[in-house]
């Protein structure tokens, strides 16, 4: 994963005895904020590329498998026309034959692209991460006493 800036933590108690003026604080916290913001963007776009990159994975099996009955309905056909054009069974079975085998192959690859697109999840980190912090805001500017 890439690096995430973060807030950077100090000893309260310095902070106290530095008294630091209310402007001070006001830009520490307008600065801890875009960095947590800027931090939450970072872990979103990072989770989602991950989701995405499955998505195209599970995506590639089900075109492949698209593709391959595509050019198994030209065997079928195949078959069709030289089971009416030869009413002898043999050639025309041989036809039919590849077209069952290609629809067990592209039957396998539906299969595994449905198993690549069930492992695509919300970016559940991110969702949990945001909502622990709007309910710390929402908790901080609760406990504050209004003028």
């Amino acid at each position: 994963m890439p690096p995430v800036p973060s807030i950077p933590l100090a000893d309260d108690r310095t902070i106290a005895a530095a008294d630091p003026s209310i402007g001070n604080l006001v830009k520490d916290a307008t600065t801890h904020l875009s960095t947590l913001v800027r931090a939450e963007v970072e872990l979103a776009k990072t989770e989602v590329a991950r989701e995405v990159k499955k998505g195209i994975k599970g995506s590639v099996f089900a075109i492949l498998a698209l593709v391959i009955l595509l050019y198994s309905s030209f065997f079928l056909f195949f078959a069709l026309a030289e089971l009416l054009a030869d009413i002898g069974l043999w050639r025309s079975a041989a036809f039919g034959i590849v077209f069952f085998l290609m629809l067990l192959m592209a039957g396998f690859f539906a299969f595994i692209g449905y198993r690549k697109f069930r492992t695509v999840r919300a970016p559940k980190r991110t969702i949990d991460s945001v909502k622990e912090t709007a309910a710390t805001l929402r908790q901080r500017g609760s406990d504050e006493p209004r003028d």
